[in-house]
C-alpha cells in the first residue's frame, strides 16, 4: 500500500480542471463539426471522446463535470454543496468562450472565412433545420435529463461497476445523444458548449441560445431532484446540497476515484479505494482508527478450526472424573486403577478375577 497521502483539491484546482475540460470538450466537439463538414459520426464520437478523456484526466480533481447542467443535476441529486456551484458554473463558462474564441481565430487562416452560422452553434426553426421551437426545447429538456440520469446511475456508490467504467459510460451516453440530435438542434445539453460557441456565430445564434441555456437546466433539474425519488440516495446526501442551501462540510473531497468525486463527503463511497456498497466506512487520514470489532459467527463471520480439524493441534482431553461414561467405577477406599488393567465386572475381566489373569469371555 502507497503510503502517499491524497491531498484536498484547492478550488483555484478544481476551477482550473473545470476550465480546461470544458475548453476541449468544447474545442474539439465544435471543432470536428465545423471542419468536418458536419460529419455526423464524426461529431458524435468527437464530442464522447473529449468527455471520456478529460473525466479520466481531471476527473479525481473536480469530479468532471465540464457542464452547468451536470452540476446543477450534482447539486439537486445530493452529490455537491450549492457553495461550490458557483465555482463550477464560472469555470464551465469560462472553458467554453476560451474554445470559443480559439475555433473564430483558427478559423481565419481560411480566406474569405464568416464565423456566421459556421462554429457548430445550436439552431432551431428557419436559423437550422426548421425544427419547431417547442420540439427543440422538449427534445433537449429529454437528453439531458437521460444524460443526468446516466451519470448519477454510473457514479452512484451503490453501482459494483468496475470504478474505471464510469467515464466511459458517460462519454457514450453523450456520443449516442448526439446521433439523435445533431440533425434537429446541433445538441446541446450543455450551456456552456452553446454560449461558448454561440456569440460568435451572428446574431441568429445569439438570439436563440435562450433556449439552449433554459432546456438543460431544466432537464438537468428533472434528473436530480427524480433521481433519488426514483433510486434513492444510497447515502446520505452531502451537506448543502439538494434542496437544503445550507453551506457544506469543509471535509466533503473523499480521495479516491473518479466516482468518489460523485459522492463527496460519504465516506467509503463507491470508488474509494477497498471500499463496496455495504462495505464499513474507510478510516479517513488524519483521523483516528476505530477499534476493531470481533465478528460475529452468527452472519457468517470466519471461524478458527475447531482442535483436531486439519491442521490444527489436538488438545489433550482432561481426565474424566470417576463416575462418568467412559470411566472406571472406584469403591469407596479403593486404590486406583493402574492404566491396563480392566475394572472387576467389565468385559475384558472376569468377575472376581483376583490373580490378574487374563480371560477372554463372550460378552453377556
Amino acid at each position: 500500500m502507497s503510503d502517499t497521502v491524497e491531498a484536498t483539491p484547492t478550488t483555484g484546482q478544481k476551477f482550473t480542471a473545470e476550465t480546461m475540460g470544458t475548453f476541449v470538450l468544447v474545442f474539439f466537439g465544435c471543432g470536428a463539426a465545423v471542419y468536418s463538414g458536419g460529419d455526423l459520426v464524426a461529431t458524435a464520437l468527437t464530442f464522447g471522446l473529449a468527455v471520456v478523456v478529460m473525466a479520466y484526466a481531471v476527473g479525481r480533481i473536480s469530479g468532471g463535470h465540464f457542464n452547468p447542467a451536470v452540476t446543477l443535476g450534482a447539486v439537486l441529486g445530493g452529490r455537491l454543496p450549492w457553495n461550490q456551484v458557483g465555482i463550477y458554473m464560472a469555470a464551465q463558462l469560462l472553458g467554453g468562450l476560451l474554445a470559443g474564441a480559439m475555433l473564430f481565430g483558427l478559423g481565419n487562416g481560411f480566406e474569405g472565412f464568416s464565423a456566421e452560422g459556421n462554429m457548430g452553434q445550436n439552431f432551431f426553426g428557419d436559423a437550422g433545420s426548421g425544427y419547431a421551437w417547442w420540439a427543440a426545447l422538449l427534445v433537449e429538456i429529454l437528453l439531458t435529463a437521460i444524460f443526468l440520469w446516466v451519470i448519477l446511475a454510473v457514479t452512484d456508490e451503490r453501482n459494483e461497476v468496475n470504478v474505471a467504467m464510469g467515464p466511459l459510460a458517460i462519454g457514450l451516453a453523450l456520443a449516442m445523444i448526439h446521433f439523435v440530435a445533431i440533425p434537429l438542434t446541433g445538441t446541446s445539453v450543455n450551456p456552456a458548449r452553446s454560449i461558448g460557441v454561440g456569440v460568435f456565430a451572428g446574431t441568429d445564434a445569439i438570439v436563440q441560445l435562450w433556449l439552449f441555456v433554459v432546456a438543460p437546466l431544466v432537464g438537468a433539474a428533472i434528473a436530480g431532484l427524480t433521481y433519488p425519488l426514483l433510486f434513492g440516495h444510497g447515502s446520505a446526501p452531502v451537506a448543502g446540497s439538494g434542496l437544503s442551501f445550507g453551506g457544506g462540510r469543509k471535509d466533503q473531497f473523499v480521495p479516491g476515484g473518479y466516482e468518489a468525486q460523485w459522492n463527496q463527503g460519504q465516506q467509503g463511497g463507491w470508488g474509494q479505494p477497498g471500499a463496496a456498497w455495504g462495505a464499513p466506512p474507510q478510516q479517513q487520514w488524519g483521523q483516528p482508527a476505530a477499534p476493531q470489532q470481533q465478528p460475529d459467527p452468527a452472519y457468517g463471520a470466519p471461524q478458527q478450526p475447531a482442535p483436531g480439524q486439519w491442521g490444527q493441534p489436538v488438545q489433550q482431553q482432561p481426565p474424566t472424573q470417576p463416575g462418568q461414561w467412559g470411566a472406571p467405577q472406584q469403591q469407596p477406599g479403593q486404590q486406583p486403577q493402574q492404566p491396563g488393567q480392566g475394572a472387576p465386572g467389565h468385559w475384558g475381566n472376569p468377575d472376581g478375577d483376583d490373580d490378574g489373569r487374563t480371560q477372554v469371555r463372550r460378552p453377556d
